[in-house]
């Protein structure tokens, strides 16, 4: 079981979570949603899979506005609670659970995504993307992980390349990429089925 997060809103991590649901035979768990209601992060994950409902568990806090989910679920008329969240059964199949932005974005006037990592108690995989900015974001994650003693399964590059900035996180951080994953011009069954099928192996040999 792991914990997607990744260095901020839009580095890819539903793309992300798309290929591991994949590559990992997984179930995925999507447990706060904030905004999309009608097109959220679970059913965009059910459309570029192909895979089973079964392996799709129930949004926790389905909450109307598209903001930080402390914020929308104000809006909403409702409280989160770390103690809202109990990891689903998967039949003894892996896990991916996407998280909502980055790490520090508040669930709660005085809770963050990183305290319910905690409350799980899974090791985060981490998505990152190539753009200006993106190594002092990345290395700021990493750093909090570390900080609040969090098991780091991996890093994924998503879209693109960069053999700086791969090279600079490493060198600093000994976090390297589990894989990079390219920029997928159409999402859909058989492109995401390619994908998994091209960097799979490398994905699972480096989760042994």
């Amino acid at each position: 079981m792991f914990f997607l997060t990744g260095i901020h809103t839009d580095a890819g991590k539903t793309v992300t979570a798309a290929f591991l649901q994949k590559a990992l035979d997984a179930d995925y768990w999507k447990p706060i949603q904030a905004g999309d209601l009608n097109f959220g992060d679970t059913d965009r994950v059910k459309a570029w899979t192909g895979s089973d409902a079964e392996r799709f568990h129930p949004i926790r806090h389905a909450l109307r506005t598209p903001a930080s989910p402390h914020y929308a679920a104000a809006i909403d008329g409702v409280e989160i609670k770390l103690s809202d969240f109990i990891l689903p059964e998967t039949n003894g199949r892996p896990l991916i659970v996407e998280g909502a932005g980055g790490l520090l974005v508040p669930i709660n006037d005085q809770e963050t995504i990183t305290d319910l990592i905690l409350q799980l108690g899974l090791p985060v995989i981490l998505v990152s993307r190539h753009y200006l900015g993106s190594i002092n974001h990345t290395l700021l994650s990493i750093a909090l992980l570390k900080e609040k003693n969090i098991p780091i399964a991996g890093l994924i590059y998503s879209g693109g390349d960069s053999p700086e900035t791969v090279r600079i996180i490493g060198e600093q951080t000994g976090v390297w990429p589990l894989v990079e994953l390219p920029e997928l011009e159409t999402l859909n069954p058989e492109s995401m089925s390619q994908v998994a099928a091209e960097y799979g192996p490398k994905l699972r040999a480096a989760l042994r």
